[in-house]
Parts: structure tokens; C-alpha cells; sequence
């Protein structure tokens, strides 16, 4: 019984020295365990390994989610295809100026590449599948932190990201508004369109307000003033993420109006109106399920109520959703293919440039 609780005696300590390093001095088998943790850690066979170990893991999942989606009818195939393709140029475009729009709510001296800004959001609509309500932030600040040297730190992407909120609110209030105004809704879907247009419309008051908040005296005598007010986005700059949003918004409206008559629904571009107000609205919710779970069943709900039939209903929502995550994929993809070449490129640039300089007879030319 001594032997059992002495054993477990030291197996602890060797536990805690690896916490704690200063404990390790004193034990020598925890300190080579510690070791020999740090050097696996360090070594890039091991990160290659283990690398390469995820890889197969995940190509695995593709090929078995793969294999069950291929036996599931997929909504977009049954679309026109010309239709399909343009709206997916127009999904395309409006991730194009959010990731502009976003940038131009970072301070100058922090902004980080556009094409890391599409890659974040083309990241975070892929695990939207699983992760629930805000969480995609997590992801789009830790693709944007990750992708090459990002001079911008988690607190400042914190505060664009929160700014990016409030414009993006702000812009979506014209649409809501407009689409409460056109005929066909229901007293209760227009009342929803108009509480989404009056919280657009108090977002751009506090973004109006908080240069002049940022500014006061008062403020400034607080540590968090005296950081805030060189990151806190002007009324130009301001007004130009502003715009470039609402340019995503329209080309957002435009593609699932394309999406709609593709898919038989019809070309209306109110239907398309009131599909993009809910689907926003249930994006900003702070808790829930999957994302896109949430998105796809307030869109396929607002269907539903306007006089779409259920089964057409869930298949647009589906399509919608699918056709974003597609688009956000591929530029997810592109942006991390683009990013390991410049890598690859820089790594064997001097071996290259040495191998210039190298004359024929094998002496190195100054």
C-alpha cells in the first residue's frame, strides 16, 4: 500500500514539475519527461507529423461527408445554371466589400491585407456549420491573427469587429425599411422589418456619436480612452466602410434574387428583401445553435409565412446557405494556397539568388 501512494506521490510531482518548471530541478525523471515534451514541441518533424496526422483525419471526414451528401438531392442541383453562376459571382463580389469594408474600420497603422480579412470571413461561414451565435468572430480573429503578419492585435480586431456590427446594422436598415414599405407582408413580418430598421438606425447614431465620445476629456483620463481614441474610426472612414457595406448588401439582395428565379420560386425582389433582413437578424443573435442552422431556418421561416410552400422553402434556405459556404470555401482556399506560395517563394528566394551569382567556372561572382 506505501509502495501504490508513493508512486502516485511522484507521478504528481512529475505532472505538476511540467506546470511548473521550477519543481522539475529537484526530480530529474520530470525534468527529461518536461524535456523531451518541449523538444517533441519544437521539432518540425514532429509539427510535420502531426500536421500531415490531421490532414488524412480531415481528408477522411471530406470523403465520408462527401460520399453521404452525394446520396442527398441537392437543391442547387435542380437550378438554371447561368443563374447560379452569376449569383455565385455576386456571393463573391459582396464578400469582396465586406473584407474592404472591414478594413476600413482598423486605424491605418494596424490594418491588416484585405485578401486576410476575405479569408476570415470565407473561414468563419465554413464553421458556422457547428459553432453557435457569435463564436464566428473567434475564428475570424484567429484566421486574421494567423495569416502572415497581421499588425493589428486581438483587441483592436475586437473593436472592428464590434464597429463592423454596427455598420453592417446600419446599412441593412435602408433595405428593411424598404421592404416593410413594399406591399404583400403581414402585419407582424412588416412590424419585425421595421424593429430591424430602427436598430439600423440607432447603430448609426452610436457610430456618429463615439468619435465625439472618444474625444472628450473625460474619457481620456481612463486608460481605455487613451487607447480607444487613435483606434476609433472617423465619419469618413466610417462613411466608406458604410458604403462598401451596403455595396455588399445590394449584391447580397441581387444574387438571392437571381437564386430565387433559378430555383423556381420566381423573381421577386421583395421575397429576396425579406430573406436577407431575417437571415441577418438571426446571424446577429447572440446564442443559438449552428449559424448557419439559424440563418437557413429564420429564412426559410419568413418564406413560409409569405405563401412559399415548406418543402420549396427549406430547399432555397439550404441552397442559399450551401452556395455561401462554397463561395466562402474557395476563397478560404485560395487565400491560404496564395499565402503557403509567397511562403514557399521567400524560403527558396536566397538559394536561388546564390545559385545566380555562381559563375561558370565555379567561383562566386561579387
Amino acid at each position: 500500500m506505501a509502495h501504490v501512494v508513493a508512486k502516485g506521490l511522484s507521478w504528481t510531482s512529475a505532472v505538476g514539475s511540467i506546470a511548473d518548471p521550477r519543481r522539475s530541478a529537484g526530480d530529474p525523471r520530470a525534468s527529461h519527461f518536461a524535456n523531451g515534451l518541449m523538444y517533441l514541441a519544437r521539432s518540425r518533424s514532429s509539427r510535420l507529423v502531426f500536421t500531415a496526422t490531421l490532414g488524412v483525419v480531415a481528408l477522411v471526414i471530406a470523403v465520408v461527408a462527401a460520399r453521404h451528401i452525394a446520396e442527398i438531392p441537392w437543391p442547387l442541383s435542380r437550378g438554371n445554371p447561368g443563374l447560379l453562376v452569376a449569383a455565385a459571382v455576386l456571393s463573391l463580389l459582396g464578400y469582396t466589400f465586406k473584407a474592404y469594408g472591414w478594413r476600413q474600420l482598423v486605424a491605418t497603422h494596424e490594418r491588416p491585407q484585405a485578401l486576410a480579412l476575405a479569408a476570415a470571413n470565407g473561414g468563419a461561414s465554413i464553421t458556422a456549420l457547428a459553432l453557435p451565435g457569435r463564436f464566428d468572430d473567434v475564428v475570424r480573429i484567429a484566421i486574421v491573427r494567423r495569416f502572415g503578419a497581421c499588425p493589428a492585435g486581438v483587441r483592436t480586431l475586437c473593436l472592428s469587429l464590434v464597429m463592423l456590427g454596427l455598420i453592417d446594422c446600419a446599412a441593412l436598415a435602408p433595405l428593411a425599411l424598404a421592404a416593410a414599405v413594399l406591399p404583400g407582408h403581414s402585419i407582424g413580418v412588416r412590424l419585425g422589418l421595421v424593429l430591424v430598421g430602427g436598430v439600423g438606425l440607432a447603430a448609426a447614431a452610436v457610430v456618429v456619436a463615439l468619435p465625439r465620445l472618444a474625444a472628450s476629456r473625460r474619457l481620456l483620463r481612463f486608460r481605455l480612452g487613451r487607447w480607444l481614441r487613435p483606434r476609433t474610426t472617423s465619419l469618413r472612414e466610417a462613411s466608406q466602410a458604410w458604403a462598401l457595406v451596403s455595396a455588399c448588401w445590394l449584391t447580397r439582395a441581387v444574387g438571392l434574387l437571381l437564386l430565387l428565379g433559378a430555383l423556381g420560386i420566381g423573381f421577386s425582389f421583395t421575397l429576396a428583401l425579406l430573406f436577407l433582413c431575417a437571415t441577418s437578424a438571426a446571424a446577429a443573435l447572440p446564442v443559438g445553435p449552428g449559424g448557419t442552422a439559424t440563418q437557413a431556418g429564420a429564412g426559410a421561416a419568413v418564406l413560409i409565412a409569405s405563401g412559399v410552400g415548406v418543402s420549396e422553402a427549406i430547399g432555397v434556405a439550404v441552397a442559399v446557405q450551401g452556395m455561401g459556404i462554397l463561395v466562402g470555401g474557395s476563397i478560404f482556399l485560395f487565400a491560404t494556397a496564395w499565402r503557403a506560395g509567397l511562403r514557399v517563394t521567400v524560403r527558396y528566394q536566397p538559394a536561388r539568388v546564390r545559385a545566380v551569382r555562381v559563375g561558370i567556372a565555379g567561383e562566386v561572382r561579387p
